[in-house]
């Protein structure tokens, strides 16, 4: 019974931090602390313009944990397709546009920008998430567009959910996006939905993992999006 009650008391906090901006993923913040740990450092990253904020608690988290079903991309429609080529193999990611219309437009745009190719995972956190989309590659950056408003959901965050980084403004996501190793029910209902991955999960899997509490720092150069495409486009 201590047991069940000490894991209730630890999920509730970890809703609480991220709420509250300790930690979750306005880019998924690089100064996100562990939930068990002192929060100071999230306000220093509030104030510090560090847009993110995803949070470090991956305790619950199995590295590979869960399967992602593997779809054929013919079977996707190709204009709500993303292609993103890493290291290892291509990773196609099924875009959401009925659960996040404005989310999946922006991620289109900023793909037939070209704005991905060559961005960084700036955070990966084993056994939690691989965050990307900032062209500063610290988790502070963004794109020139305005912000999006929030399209929280009923959809779960689950192995292979694609999400949108945001700060603790729930109206703050830009460009900076997450890919979860794991399931992560913490996050439901609190950040945006807009796509799952259907094949190349493998190659997530093996995407370069930083170090320390936050996932930011790497003994050599951090993996990029080589290139990512909106399928339709060829």
């Amino acid at each position: 019974m201590r047991f069940l009650i000490t894991i209730t008391i630890a999920a509730a906090l970890s809703v609480f931090v991220l709420v509250s901006g300790c930690g979750l993923i306005s880019g998924l913040g690089d100064d996100a602390p562990d939930v068990a740990a002192d929060t100071s450092s999230a306000s220093d990253s509030a104030t510090s313009g560090d847009t993110s904020f995803l949070t470090n608690d991956n305790n619950a988290f199995l590295p590979g944990a869960g399967t992602v079903p593997t779809t054929e991309a013919s079977a996707l429609d190709p204009e709500n397709t993303l292609n993103i080529q890493l290291k290892d193999g291509t990773v196609v990611i099924e875009l959401l546009p009925d659960v996040a219309p404005l989310h999946v437009a922006r991620i289109k745009e900023l793909t037939r920008q070209g704005f991905y190719d060559g961005i960084k995972f700036h955070r990966v956190i084993d056994g939690f998430m691989a965050q990307t989309g900032d062209p500063r590659g610290d988790g502070t950056g963004g794109s020139s567009l305005p912000d999006l408003p929030a399209e929280f959901s009923s959809v779960p965050f689950e192995r292979g959910t694609v999400g949108m980084a945001r700060s603790q403004n729930p109206n703050s996501a830009n460009s900076q996006f997450f890919i979860m190793f794991a399931e992560g029910s913490f996050l439901n209902g609190q950040y945006t939905v807009f796509g799952q991955v259907r094949s190349g999960m493998e190659f997530v899997d093996n995407i370069t993992k930083g170090q320390g509490q936050n996932g930011t720092s790497f003994a050599g150069a951090p993996d990029t999006m080589i290139s990512v495409k909106v399928a339709a486009d060829g």
